[in-house]
């Protein structure tokens, strides 16, 4: 049995990653046609394109891994079929259910490298290609509104008016108010940087204190500062939530939970990123009923074509969930696990049929 579990490894996985090679080369394709917008921006020029979409790679094996080990598995089942090799597994011994489960054992090696390039991988690369686009073309990392972010640390509201890519704030103010919100100390920095742990060296600041008799305002040249805001946070900033790691979007749910304000959209994309790596092993379910064909079945491109559209459909139905979950405020792991859950039962169910 582990000659056939290697060979059937072998088989699918050097099928997947050809896939793969030829949807991240497609991906890669668009990404460079749609960065030639940007072409002389800056410094932005073609060198920096290419390493852009370079780096955005990983990312794209984390989303289209489970999609090119389904059409990967069916192709290389497919194979198998035509050549008779499946029936001769059958019939010695065998069964649908056994193959099934083999497959689905294969799926976890895409499970562990989906989990590797979404967490630690992607992430990182995904963060260090917007950086260096926004330095190429000068531009800031966000701005929620006209005045700059804003975000809320119990009864402090900060205000950063500009944030670069390198992490840097510019314009930092700082409103404390006590506990009837009341109005008790402003703080303006010009500028400020990172140190460690929640601490920043601000420079230039000017700090205005409201007593109950008197205001009292004082010029610094710098001074520390301690501030629930750190680079992780900032990192919201620099990727959607879907690109970030599971590590940073459970820092900014905390974040968001202490502070009262709605996290359910990032409460669903970390939910994505632990279940979404379990879709290889339901893509590699799917392919085995729909790989495996008897004579008046149809052909094999004709089911292998059934089980594609099944597996895009997954892809969309996860996203459609997610959506449907954030506007009908539905429980966020409901809202993630259901698509999964649908398509483990529907493989299931085409695996009993086809071995009837």
């Amino acid at each position: 049995m582990r000659i056939i579990v290697r060979y059937l490894a072998t088989e699918v996985i050097s099928a997947s990653l050809f896939v793969f090679a030829a949807l991240a080369t497609l991906f890669a394709l668009f990404d460079l046609i749609n960065e030639m917008d940007l072409l002389g921006n800056g410094s932005y020029g073609f060198v920096s394109i290419l390493w852009y979409v370079l780096l955005n790679v990983p990312g794209h094996l984390y989303e289209l891994l489970p999609v090119a080990a389904l059409i990967g598995s069916l192709l290389a089942l497919s194979r198998l079929v035509a050549n008779s090799e499946f029936s001769v597994m059958l019939v010695s011994g065998l069964s649908m259910r056994r193959i099934a489960g083999y497959m689905m054992l294969i799926g976890l090696v895409f499970t562990l490298i989906t989990m590797v390039f979404g967490e630690i991988i992607a992430p990182a690369t995904d963060r260090y290609a917007e950086q260096m686009k926004l330095k190429a073309t000068h531009q800031l990392v966000a701005q929620s509104f006209r005045s700059g972010l804003w975000i809320r640390d119990h009864n402090q509201f900060i205000n950063v008016r500009e944030v670069t890519p390198d992490g840097q704030l510019r314009g930092v103010n700082v409103y404390a108010f006590d506990d009837k919100f009341h109005l008790l100390h402003i703080l303006s920095a010009a500028s400020g940087h990172f140190l460690h742990d929640n601490l920043w060296q601000l420079h230039h600041i000017d700090e205005t204190d409201f007593g109950p008799q008197n205001i009292q305002v004082q010029h610094l040249p710098q001074e520390q500062w301690q501030s629930v805001l750190t680079p992780s946070i900032m990192n919201v900033l620099l990727l959607a939530p879907e690109k970030m790691s599971a590590h940073d979007l459970w820092l900014y749910v905390l974040h968001l939970r202490d502070n009262h304000q709605p996290s359910e959209r990032y409460e669903i994309a970390l939910w994505s990123k632990l279940v979404y790596p379990l879709a290889a092993p339901i893509m590699l379910l799917l392919t085995v009923p729909f790989a495996w064909h008897r004579p008046r079945a149809g052909s094999v491109g004709t089911r292998a074509f059934m089980g594609i559209m099944v597996g895009l459909s997954f892809n969309l139905s996860n996203r459609l969930f997610a959506y449907v979950g954030l506007l009908n405020g539905w429980s966020a792991l409901m809202s993630v696990l259901l698509p999964s859950l649908i398509f483990l039962l529907l493989g299931w169910v085409l695996l009993l049929r086809a071995e009837i």
